[in-house]
């Protein structure tokens, strides 16, 4: 059993062939999504977020109105780049958003990939400490933030308030008790998967990672996954993890989907990303039959529990909509994921 969700990027373009023509289409066909992948029978409803770019950007008001639309499916990112972040600030926009929702964000976080600028955290205030990197930066605002999570309070109450206090120090409101176990990281490489464990995250793996030894890479991917869970446990940590992979993944159904994605077999692609070595995985699309038995070879797919179908969100809703019925209707019970 598998919980079964999209990722969204949220392009947006001015190109008629688009149904997303600004900035406007993107968010409002996002939360249409959302609830109509929440009627379909999906899990979740997750967002990419990018800085500079005609992309879904500032996620916590999205993820807010989608989560007061709908009521049962959870809502999350994939990620948020924390070398732009503010931790202090950043608690009092995810717990709203947790809370409106009753409690179902699942708040992807990690040090980002490559943005639009150069060094374009700086446009936002933020620069690595002496002796840090920018990816050790990112790490450090996430460790903030965490701590934070715990509701724990830390700033030295004024006197003379405009309202009465409670007693004893303060903590940012709102809070949400739950949420420190809905964060997760996402990684790309062994190393950062067994940090993300350490620090008690969930894990997020993506449709790439670092190229660490050659194997495909739903293979490496799987080696990673299973490396995170012997962490975890020697971590100590006193509940479960959650592991997520993305896929591209299209039944061929209609003319419409062979249109689009009929262009044969993919397969993993090596490239280099921020100096890194790294391993594309293969999209998959194929007629339901085929599709059905590639999929089940997916060493990685088989190892997670919560699979994020990335979706072509220019091509509009109902198109998306379709997408996730098809794999929810054809794919998903053939391969015991419902």
């Amino acid at each position: 059993m598998k919980k079964i969700g999209f990722l969204s990027f949220g392009h947006w373009s001015a190109s008629s062939q688009s149904a997303t023509r600004s900035a406007s289409d993107v968010l409002l066909q996002s939360i249409d999504l959302a609830v109509a992948a929440e009627e379909l029978g999906a899990d979740g409803a997750y967002f990419r977020v990018h800085h500079f770019a005609q992309q879904l950007a500032s996620p916590f008001p999205l993820l807010a109105a989608i989560g007061a639309k709908t009521s049962r499916i959870e809502i999350g990112t994939g990620v948020i780049d924390m070398r732009y972040e503010n931790p202090f600030y950043m608690i009092e926009d995810a717990s709203s958003a947790d809370l409106i929702s009753g409690g179902r964000l699942q708040l992807g976080i990690s040090r980002g990939s490559p943005e639009q600028v150069i060094e374009g955290w700086r446009n936002f205030g933020y620069a690595p400490a002496e002796g840090e990197n920018d990816a050790d930066m990112g790490r450090r605002h996430a460790e903030v933030f965490l701590d934070l999570l715990k509701g724990e309070g830390f700033a030295q109450p004024n006197p003379r308030p405009m309202f009465p206090n409670p007693p004893g120090l303060l903590r940012l409101e709102p809070h949400s008790a739950g949420l420190r176990r809905r964060i997760w990281w996402g990684s790309a490489s062994n190393a950062t998967a067994l940090w993300a464990a350490q620090q008690g995250m969930n894990l997020q793996s993506s449709t790439l990672k670092a190229d660490e030894s050659g194997e495909p890479f739903h293979i490496q991917q799987a080696k990673q996954i299973r490396a995170y869970r012997e962490a975890w446990k020697e971590a100590g940590h006193d509940w479960a993890p959650r592991v997520s992979v993305s896929r591209s993944i299209f039944a061929l159904m209609n003319d419409r989907d062979r249109a689009y994605f009929g262009r044969g077999d993919s397969s993993d692609q090596i490239g280099i990303i921020d100096d890194m070595r790294a391993v594309f995985g293969r999209s998959y699309a194929a007629e339901p039959e085929q599709l059905i038995e590639q999929l089940r070879s997916d060493e990685a797919i088989a190892e997670a529990d919560t699979l994020l179908l990335t979706v072509p969100n220019q091509l509009g809703v109902d198109y998306n909509a379709h997408v996730l019925d098809s794999i929810l209707t054809h794919i998903a019970p053939a391969l015991g994921w419902r």
